[in-house]
């Protein structure tokens, strides 16, 4: 098995953190912890119903995991796996960027 594209998974990420709904639901995991749909929606400003898609779509993000819990209760805990994976993805690209404009100073004598 190879391992997951780097760009593929930064992607992801970056397309799910886009969403500041999202945004706010990896902050309130962060902050407290797993939680479920329901207990996210008493915290934040956003329907149950549309925490559960934008859980959804973390969690093909890879950004949070769902747990099974009591009375079949999902709940939810962050990963941050993946935001590593951009994170890096982010330093290569600034580091390309460093070595050209390094050499562009080079060329015009700067």
């Amino acid at each position: 098995m190879t391992p997951p594209d780097i760009e593929a998974v930064a992607e992801q990420v970056f397309v799910a953190l886009a969403d500041p709904s999202r945004r706010a639901i990896l902050a309130a995991l962060a902050s407290r912890g797993p939680a479920t749909a329901t207990d996210l929606a008493a915290r934040l400003p956003i329907t149950r119903q549309a925490i559960a898609k934008h859980l959804t779509l973390l969690a093909e993000a890879g950004l949070v995991t769902a747990e099974p819990g009591e009375r079949r209760r999902v709940r939810y805990r962050l990963r941050s796996a993946p935001m590593r994976v951009a994170q890096q993805f982010l330093a290569a690209l600034a580091n390309d960027w460093d070595g050209r404009l390094d050499a562009l100073r080079d060329h015009l004598g700067g």
